[in-house]
């Protein structure tokens, strides 16, 4: 049951965490809707967190894997030749548009993910609330900027959003690709530029639990959840960049109303 399990939520992170649909309010829906945080807790052996973190450095691969090239130029730019040229500048851009989201996590993501798990009525309004204004955002917003063209107050500015990723429902991409949007950037750089900068967040998520990946790294089940949110993320990141081209974000919009929904219906008919 837990290899079920742990492919389900592999697949579940690979789509969400890419997405702008949130990938921790779908981790911990699934597992409320199926009834699974019973089953998991009955492993013991801090099995739950060495599961999240192996979803987490699934989807660090995947966004390495598929950005290798970008983040090779932006890593040799960025400390050989700083500002000088377009890639040292979206390097240091990136580092700094990280600071805002990572230290409000450090300071309140687990407090807010323990309150959050028993909560599903309030990642239902966060998934609905957002799906409203990244429906809005996007329709009514202007593709006048390319990736190559952002600047370091947008970058910043799109930072300072992604703190806000830490409300329930409201998801990471979510906000940065919605940011973007209101800025003017074209889908595909919005979704570009909240990939990248999606990285070392990620990271820092995973690195936060270090002594877990050292001791499960050789578990099959560890395997099995990183293996399946990368390949799952990787092909993920390559169909939405693909699909923005030429289509809107409505579709996220719509499921992630749709999915709100779904949560009330069933919150009540259990009376839970």
């Amino acid at each position: 049951m837990l290899w079920f399990i742990a492919i389900i939520l592999g697949i579940v992170q690979g789509l969400g965490e890419f997405l702008p649909i949130s990938s921790s309010a779908h981790l911990i829906i699934v597992r409320w809707l199926f009834g699974w945080d019973s089953v998991i807790a009955q492993v013991g052996g801090n099995i739950d967190i060495a599961l999240d973190v192996a979803l987490h450095v699934g989807t660090l691969l995947a966004v390495l894997i598929y950005f290798f090239q970008d983040w090779l130029e932006l890593v040799v730019h960025g400390l050989t030749k700083g500002l000088k040229t377009k890639e040292g500048k979206m390097f240091w851009y990136l580092v700094v548009a990280t600071i805002p989201g990572g230290v409000v996590g450090l300071l309140f993501e687990s407090a807010i993910d323990k309150f959050i798990r028993s909560q599903p009525l309030i990642i239902a309004a966060g998934l609905a609330i957002m799906g409203v204004i990244l429906y809005y955002v996007d329709k009514n917003s202007f593709q006048r900027i390319n990736y190559e063209n952002i600047n370091f107050k947008q970058a910043l500015f799109i930072g300072v959003s992604q703190a806000l990723a830490l409300i329930p429902g409201v998801s990471r991409s979510g906000i940065t690709m919605t940011t973007g949007r209101l800025l003017g950037f074209s889908r595909e750089a919005a979704a570009k530029f909240s990939f990248l900068l999606s990285t070392p967040i990620i990271a820092g998520a995973a690195l936060k639990h270090t002594p877990e990946i050292i001791h499960h790294v050789t578990s099959p089940l560890f395997l099995v959840g990183t293996v399946t949110s990368a390949v799952v993320g990787f092909i993920c990141i390559s169909v939405l960049l693909k699909y923005l081209q030429r289509n809107s974000f409505a579709v996220f919009a719509v499921y992630r109303f749709a999915l709100a929904v779904l949560i009330v219906v069933v919150y009540f008919v259990r009376g839970s």
